[in-house]
């Protein structure tokens, strides 16, 4: 059964991005628009992880990450905010969150931040590298870092993070809508920029990029990673 996160955030777009992210990353997700509402969720359920936003009418995320603590209530919590003061930062660490995330977020950086804290909280072997393997292409999660035959390609931030949403999903299929709004956090506004990195990728990636191999496309419908 996969991992469900929790998603706590008074506005209703985000919470529709990041239940997005989640699940595009294969994992469930649940949820709630309230520090309160999230405090009863919790109660009631069980969370591999929990994404909490700070600045909410009532109970704010700090006042939720404390309630929590205290109840020993050890679900690892990463906290997205607008706010990107260092005193922020560190005061949700302190009180006990995981992880501190400020808007605007890379989705694929957040993505493997997820899966790596709910590795990390299972008592993943220290020392090693959680990757990604589809053919002849590794991807390692913790560094960011991606191969081929073992052999590291670099690639730009946006490359990047086009390839592990790739890695994640063998075979399936996404539209140049859904690659800009999982990519870039919001809706199309220039189809050419879904192109012109596709063929940075082909570049990189293809014995011949005029006839990809790994990087299909799809007529009509979108972009397939085949291996």
């Amino acid at each position: 059964m996969a991992d469900t996160v929790l998603i706590v955030d008074d506005d209703q777009s985000v919470l529709t991005m990041l239940y997005k992210v989640i699940r595009s990353n294969g994992l469930n997700a649940e949820t709630a628009s309230s520090g309160e509402e999230a405090l009863a969720c919790i109660r009631k359920n069980t969370y591999d992880l929990i994404l909490m936003d700070i600045n909410m009418p009532g109970m704010n995320g700090f006042e939720v990450v404390e309630a929590l603590r205290r109840d020993n209530i050890t679900t690892p919590i990463i906290i997205i905010s607008g706010r990107q003061e260092d005193y922020d930062t560190l005061y949700g660490l302190d009180i006990g969150a995981d992880d501190y995330v400020t808007k605007p977020f890379n989705p694929i950086v957040l993505g493997a931040k997820v899966k790596a804290l709910i590795r990390r909280s299972r008592g993943a072997m220290p020392g090693t590298d959680p990757v990604i393997k589809a053919g002849p292409f590794l991807y390692n999660t913790t560094t960011l870092r991606f191969y081929k035959n073992e052999t590291e390609i670099q690639l730009s931030s946006k490359e990047n993070a086009i390839m592990k949403l790739f890695m994640d999903n063998v075979n399936r299929i996404f539209s140049r809508d859904m690659i800009y709004e999982l990519i870039w956090g919001e809706t199309i506004i220039d189809e050419n920029a879904i192109m012109v990195y596709i063929n940075r990728l082909r570049q990189k990636i293809e014995e011949d990029p005029a006839k990809p191999q790994y990087i299909q496309t799809v007529r009509g419908l979108g972009y397939r990673f085949v291996v």
